[in-house]
């Protein structure tokens, strides 16, 4: 067994972080605080081939593994959760389902451009009344004949969508019809941004992450063409649990950034902080609080890397993906806490960052199934019963 990130893996870290540091890093705050939308270096992580990490090389990505993505996640987050946040939900939930099912002439018209960096994805499976509860699904798929051959028309709307109003290409699910067992049958569209009939709703103000864009999708009658079904008709559901297993894996790599995040700025401050004439750091319950930050960030790091590590080895990585997301997302809202509490007063200004950390790592608990629904996970896959 070998714990050692090989040197492809640091050199990316590195590469990263570096950049992160010196490229972005001064410019977080302006665009959070006017909830603007880093549209300059989203173009810019594109063109490194940052947006398309995982995604071989002939679908238009930089062909390297889950554990590359991670790690590049992870170092984004920890400078700039809205940043780390956009390239995950481009990369696993609008890459993902293309690269899963697409077919060779999908990947090139839609794939391609995406994992290149030219396009930026989204996905839209959440509803105002269906979240985790994929088969309360509303949006109707109904298939028609139109001037120039057959289409499906998509009627509904999609909310908490990450990257509406900025992505290109959308991969959206919808009611086809009903199974012979009478539950819904969802099926996966490709929705460009131009179709008629699809339009951007409300865009959301949000606690954190405000620089990132999370909206409503609307159709009204909106036409894509039959090729545009994105697998099988009436897979969009078993499609959708795959890729939730994935995209888990680079949420606990946000969340392990944000917590990463707020212990690099508290132990400094320990040190340098004075209270009775000696450091912060000095007294056990502000020591003890930076231990067990320290100890649980680097646990959950772990338990995401092996996760991906499963997922590039072609193994059954469901459970550990589930795991590492629960423990990581709660480990990133304790550690962010923790770091507005050793900062005392001055944590909760935002003349220090740690209150931006606490806000943006509360989504890691709520994105791609909330810590209870990883929980019921867990618990089906350990017990192999129907745990309601």
């Amino acid at each position: 067994m070998d714990l050692d990130l090989s040197p492809e893996h640091r050199l990316l870290r590195d590469t990263v972080r570096d950049f992160m540091q010196t490229e972005v890093a001064p410019i977080v705050d302006e665009h959070e605080r006017e909830r603007r939308f880093p549209v300059d270096i989203v173009r810019r992580l594109g063109e490194m081939g940052w947006l398309g990490i995982p995604i071989p090389e002939d679908e238009g990505g930089a062909g390297l593994d889950t554990l590359a993505y991670a790690i590049a996640i992870e170092e984004i987050g920890r400078v700039w959760g809205s940043l780390g946040l956009i390239v995950a939900a481009h990369t696993s939930l609008g890459c993902g389902p293309i690269h899963l099912s697409g077919t060779p002439e999908q990947k090139e018209r839609y794939l391609v451009p995406m994992a290149s960096g030219r396009v930026l994805g989204g996905y839209g499976l959440t509803e105002s009344g269906a979240g985790s509860d994929a088969g309360g699904t509303r949006t109707t798929a109904t298939r028609e004949d139109g001037p120039d051959g057959p289409v499906w028309r998509l009627d509904g709307g999609k909310r908490f969508i990450t990257n509406a109003g900025q992505a290109g290409t959308y991969i959206v699910t919808a009611r086809t019809g009903t199974t012979d067992k009478g539950e819904a049958e969802i099926s996966a569209f490709i929705v460009p941004a131009d179709t008629p009939g699809f339009s951007v709703g409300r865009l959301e103000e949000k606690m954190g992450l405000h620089a990132s864009a999370t909206g409503e999708l609307i159709f009204q009658a909106a036409s894509v063409p039959a090729d545009n079904m994105l697998g099988a008709q009436g897979e969009g559901f078993r499609m959708f649990l795959r890729i939730l297993d994935g995209g888990r894996v680079s949420i606990g790599a946000l969340a392990v950034g944000l917590a990463q995040a707020a212990l690099d700025a508290s132990i400094p401050y320990a040190r340098q902080r004075e209270q009775f004439g000696r450091p912060i750091g000095s007294f056990q319950g502000v020591a003890f609080m930076l231990a067990d930050m320290s100890t649980e960030i680097e646990a959950a790091r772990q338990m995401v890397w092996r996760a991906a590590w499963l997922k590039d080895q072609g193994r059954d990585y469901g459970l550990a993906a589930a795991q590492a997301k629960l423990f990581a997302s709660e480990v990133s809202s304790r550690a962010t806490n923790n770091g507005i509490q050793i900062h005392g007063g001055y944590g909760y200004v935002e003349e220090y960052k740690v209150e931006r950390f606490l806000r943006d790592a509360k989504l890691t608990e709520i994105g791609e199934g909330t810590s209870q629904v990883q929980r019921l996970v867990i618990a089906r896959k350990i017990l192999g019963l129907r745990v309601v």
